[in-house]
């Protein structure tokens, strides 16, 4: 049953007649040479998505999904703090799970239905993010953590719960685990903490320092230092064309994405992409959603992390080396690589992250 869904649904039907107008006017690039991803997402697969966002697509059916769940806003000092709610089991853990960039709660509705009624999942948004607005000041892991920390005590009345992000949900489910100790029973992993290379006093090893330079690929990173340099030239023109903005987030699920663009988008489908994408275009969100790279970053400054932690590696990030974890989490009771689930790991392989979930509580509690 819905509670206080968001006031975007239902999309005005003159805006989807306007996003039609858009796509069917759209003036697509021409394809350089080749037919790879080496300088973005190639033309073919540009017109693929949009001929399937004019013709087949069924955002109503999506929305009736997204509407037919719990919504809620939390008054936090940051912004109204809009989150979901899939009410389970109430004698388990709940799990308080956060999306990042470039998605959104709605992408952890897979992980939901695969928990089922074995635990509650809170799927908060992120400020600037889907129906969360543009937070009052600076986007900070940490502000964003005692938020959620309040969200799940004081508005939902846990007095423990389990911790899962991704992405730059990442590092605010580290600082939550770090910040609250006695509120936080344990945290499930899939993208493990960079904390180490900022840490005093701690030195990487070789292989550890190789790790992290892997992952500062100049020619994977355009994005973000657009992003963080100059977020407002680039949202103008995401916000002002569909097909730019299904470019823009496309290209980066086929890199990110299990088998990275040699399969595309792996275990998602051209959908699931367009409801990504489609949620970005009506809440207006692409724009606010950038600060997190434009504005102060403490995404690697957690306390160390001594609640239990179940660490399972993605396909996009398979070289993280155990000795890099245990240097952020002192209490490993898993460490486990995944041969499935790339860089959108729960809404790639749900089944995977629900099991995990399901066993680490076990481990916590006992039972």
């Amino acid at each position: 049953m819905t509670t206080s869904a968001p006031s975007f649904f239902p999309v005005p039907a003159p805006e989807l007649d306007d996003l039609r107008r858009r796509l069917v006017a759209a003036r697509l690039p021409a394809q350089t040479p080749g037919d790879d991803w080496s300088r973005g997402i190639p033309l073919r697969v540009l017109e693929r998505l949009r001929d399937r966002w004019l013709n087949g697509y069924d955002w109503r059916a999506y929305e009736r999904r997204l509407m037919s769940e719990r919504h809620d806003a939390f008054a936090s000092d940051i912004c109204p703090l809009h989150y979901l709610r899939r009410v389970g089991d109430d004698a388990a853990l709940p799990v308080n799970v956060i999306h990042g960039w470039p998605y959104s709660y709605a992408q952890f509705l897979p992980l939901a239905d695969a928990v089922g009624q074995a635990h509650t999942i809170v799927a908060p948004s992120l400020p600037g993010f889907g129906h969360s607005p543009a937070a009052s000041v600076a986007f900070s892991a940490e502000r964003i953590a005692r938020a959620f920390h309040l969200l799940m005590t004081e508005k939902l009345g846990y007095e423990r719960y389990l911790v899962y992000g991704e992405d730059m949900g990442a590092p605010v489910a580290d600082w939550m685990a770090g910040l609250y100790p006695d509120a936080v029973a344990g945290i499930v992993a899939t993208h493990p903490s960079f904390s180490a290379q900022k840490r005093d006093g701690v030195v990487l090893t070789d292989a550890e320092r190789d790790f992290l330079a892997s992952t500062r690929d100049s020619a994977e990173s355009g994005y973000a230092h657009q992003q963080g340099t100059r977020p407002d030239t680039l949202a103008a023109a995401l916000q002002d064309s569909p097909v730019g903005l299904l470019a823009w987030i496309a290209e980066k699920i086929a890199a990110w994405s299990d088998g990275g663009v040699a399969t595309e988008f792996a275990n998602l489908d051209d959908d699931d992409v367009l409801d990504l994408v489609s949620l970005y275009w009506h809440t207006r969100s692409i724009g606010t959603s950038f600060r997190g790279y434009a504005e102060p970053d403490d995404l690697d400054d957690h306390p160390l992390i001594t609640v239990p932690a179940s660490i399972l590696i993605n396909t996009h990030e398979r070289g993280y080396p155990r000795s890099l974890a245990e240097k952020s989490y002192t209490d490993i009771r898993s460490f486990e690589r995944l041969g499935s689930g790339g860089h959108f790991t729960a809404w790639e392989n749900p089944d995977a992250v629900a099991a995990a979930i399901a066993e680490h509580a076990r481990r916590v509690t006992g039972g």
